[in-house]
């Protein structure tokens, strides 16, 4: 049995396998159908200062090897997730990530500061391309990128702080820097791609916000190359993710340079997705020859370029 372990931070992971913020809500329903404990970490849902009620429905689209989703943070306030769900999440044993959420700087570090010390690391969603004010504003500029970070960051004096990513920018790798220069300890990405399905007959979007967060196993081959890009560019750990359904697929992104990997749109369709990756992940490496899964990370090789005149 080969050595899963990784460690971010110097937070210890099990396993470099991580549920998704969006997808797993805060773990009690799924730990119905398995024991989550065998994970190596949780992303909440995304968590915000008071309750939030979403966007209007419909809020989900598929389309072909994706989903659209504009559920637009719906979540029922950090006080209730302090009450309710954190409790549970320490019974399990697993790495506790709360992803938040915030309209102004100050919601940022207002929300940072209530759950420091209380959580293992905080995941600071600046990227979410499906809430109107607040997220998508401060994830597409570099300075806004390191303004947020750093106002968030100020907040913390215990919990590591992690900054994730939005596709939908000019270049991604000048985001994480912009992250790492704010003080971010980590990067994760990416977030979803802002994507839009049309209705043929009605000629109107199928979501009723008209546009979604795209993800899904389509979006992977965009996720791996920013996040080798992101890799070559920062010196703080990184956490990847989009579109992973299989080992090979998060190998994919430990070779590219990732510490760790997210988990999301892949629960949907198979609600024993991370535990079988898991265990994917640990036979590949036996049969491999490899015993430690942190001898894979940033091992890519790229090819040489030919140029034909």
């Amino acid at each position: 049995m080969a050595n899963l372990h990784t460690k971010i931070c110097g937070v210890e992971f099990k396993n470099p396998v991580i549920a998704a913020s969006g997808t797993f809500g805060f773990g009690k329903e799924f730990n119905e159908i398995y024991d989550i404990s065998v994970l190596g970490g949780i992303s909440t849902k995304g968590l915000t200062l008071e309750s939030r009620l979403g966007n209007p429905t419909p809020r989900i689209a598929e389309g072909h090897g994706v989903i659209l989703n504009a559920v637009g943070l719906q979540n029922p306030g950090v006080e209730k997730f302090l009450e309710e769900d954190l409790g549970f999440l320490k019974s399990k044993n697993i790495v506790i990530i709360a992803n938040v959420a915030g309209k102004t700087l100050e919601d940022y570090a207002g929300i940072c500061a209530r759950l420091d010390g209380l959580v293992d690391m905080i995941e600071l969603n600046i990227s979410c391309p499906n809430v109107k004010c607040g997220g998508m504003a401060f994830g597409i500029r570099p300075e806004s990128v390191e303004q947020v970070t750093r106002a968030a960051k100020g907040a913390l004096k215990k919990t590591p702080l992690i900054v994730k990513l939005s596709p939908n920018v000019e270049s991604i790798a000048v985001n994480a820097l912009a992250a790492q220069k704010g003080g971010a300890d980590c990067v994760s990405l990416i977030n979803t791609l802002t994507g839009m399905v049309i209705d043929v007959e009605r000629r109107r979007p199928v979501i009723a916000n008209n546009t979604g967060g795209v993800s899904g196993a389509g979006v992977k081959p965009i996720a791996v190359r920013m996040t080798y890009e992101v890799c070559s560019a920062v010196t703080i750990p990184v956490i990847g993710m989009g579109g992973i359904t299989c080992a090979e697929d998060a190998l994919e992104f430990i070779i590219a340079g990732a510490s760790a990997v997210q988990v999301g749109t892949a629960n949907f369709t198979d609600t024993l997705a991370m535990p079988r990756i898991i265990g994917e992940l640990d036979r590949w490496l036996d049969a491999h020859g490899i015993s430690d899964i942190n001898e894979l990370r940033g091992t890519l090789k790229l090819n040489l370029s030919l140029i034909h005149i």
